[in-house]
């Protein structure tokens, strides 16, 4: 992936993860996503020196990201928070471990009116960088978000406002 296009791709991410602090604009997403940038520093001097160091930095900027939305919803006490990193462990991905790690952060949403589930890292995690996304792991992909999705609407009470995001 060329630079320019990761950071529209980070750009769109910031946007899309703090949009009821930005309002969908994009001026305010660039200055969030040139401050999680600029707390990696060290790490983006790398990954220009060395570009197979990209992969690194994207886990890094992601996790990042994250951390400074559960901050943002800290600050809001009726808003609940869970962040799930399918890439976490080797095992967090399949569907057996999936459902348990997402129950945990249904049953922590659960007396919250208004909540957010993020998901990161599902796609690296079924389908790694090296390998291409054909047929089954395709299909492995597809059917996680299916689970997912299904498993947070039957989990979820019909008064509740859950905002799945999948990045």
């Amino acid at each position: 992936m060329t630079p320019d296009r990761a950071d529209l791709r980070r750009l769109h991410f910031v946007n899309a993860l703090f949009a009821h602090v930005t309002g969908q604009d994009l001026y305010l997403a660039e200055q969030i996503k040139a401050a999680i940038t600029f707390s990696l520093t060290e790490l983006e001097t790398q990954t220009v020196e060395h570009p197979d160091y990209a992969a690194k930095f994207d886990v890094a900027f992601n996790a990042a990201a994250a951390n400074l939305l559960a901050k943002a919803f800290q600050h809001l006490p009726g808003h609940g928070f869970f962040h799930w990193d399918a890439a976490r462990t080797l095992t967090s991905a399949t569907p057996l471990f999936a459902r348990d790690e997402i129950m945990t952060g249904l049953k922590q949403l659960a007396p919250h009116r208004e909540a957010t589930l993020l998901v990161t890292n599902l796609r690296p995690a079924l389908i790694p960088p090296p390998k291409r996304a054909v047929g089954r792991r395709l299909q492995e992909y597809e059917d996680a978000l299916a689970f997912i999705r299904d498993l947070a609407a039957a989990r979820t009470s019909p008064n509740a406002n859950l905002q799945l995001l999948f990045l």
